[in-house]
C-alpha cells in the first residue's frame, strides 16, 4: 500500500472558509471538528480565536496535509458539496457512497443529524475512501 500524503487541502480554500471562520468553517475542514465546534458556539472566541487564525492557517494546512491521505476525491470539492448541497447527500455521491447519499437526498441529510455528523467526520471519510482506491 502507497502511504503518500500530498497536498491534501487548500490553503486558499482555508482563507475563504476563514472569512467564515467566526462560525468554525475553516476548523471543520483542516480536521478539527472540536474547535470547529466552539468557534460556532462562541463567534471565534469572540472574534479573538478567529483573528489569530488567520496566521495559523498555514500550519493547520501543513497538518492536514500530514494527517490525510491524497487521492481522486478532492477534500476542496467534498467540502463545498457538503457546505451548500450537504442536505441532499452530493458530497455523499461523490465519494461513491450511492445509498446513504440517495438516503440524504430524500431525508434532508438524515434529518440534518447526517449532515453535522458529516462535519465532524468528513475529512477521515475521504481519507480512508482515497486509501481503499489506492488499493485498487
Amino acid at each position: 500500500m502507497n502511504d503518500y500524503r500530498g497536498d491534501t487541502h487548500s490553503k486558499v480554500m482555508g482563507y475563504l472558509l476563514w472569512i467564515l471562520g467566526f462560525l468554525g468553517a475553516h476548523r471543520f475542514y483542516y480536521g478539527k471538528p472540536v474547535t470547529g465546534t466552539i468557534w460556532f458556539f462562541t463567534f471565534g472566541l469572540l472574534g479573538i480565536g478567529w483573528l489569530i487564525d488567520l496566521f495559523l492557517i498555514p500550519s493547520m494546512d501543513r497538518e492536514a496535509d500530514l494527517r490525510f491521505t491524497s487521492g481522486s476525491i478532492d477534500y476542496s470539492v467534498a467540502w463545498i458539496l457538503l457546505t451548500f448541497l450537504g442536505v441532499f447527500g452530493v458530497h455523499r455521491l461523490y465519494q461513491g457512497k450511492w445509498v446513504t447519499g440517495i438516503i440524504y437526498l430524500f431525508t434532508g441529510g438524515l434529518f440534518l443529524i447526517g449532515v453535522l455528523y458529516d462535519f465532524w467526520t468528513l475529512n477521515d471519510q475521504i481519507s480512508v475512501r482515497n486509501a481503499e482506491l489506492q488499493r485498487r
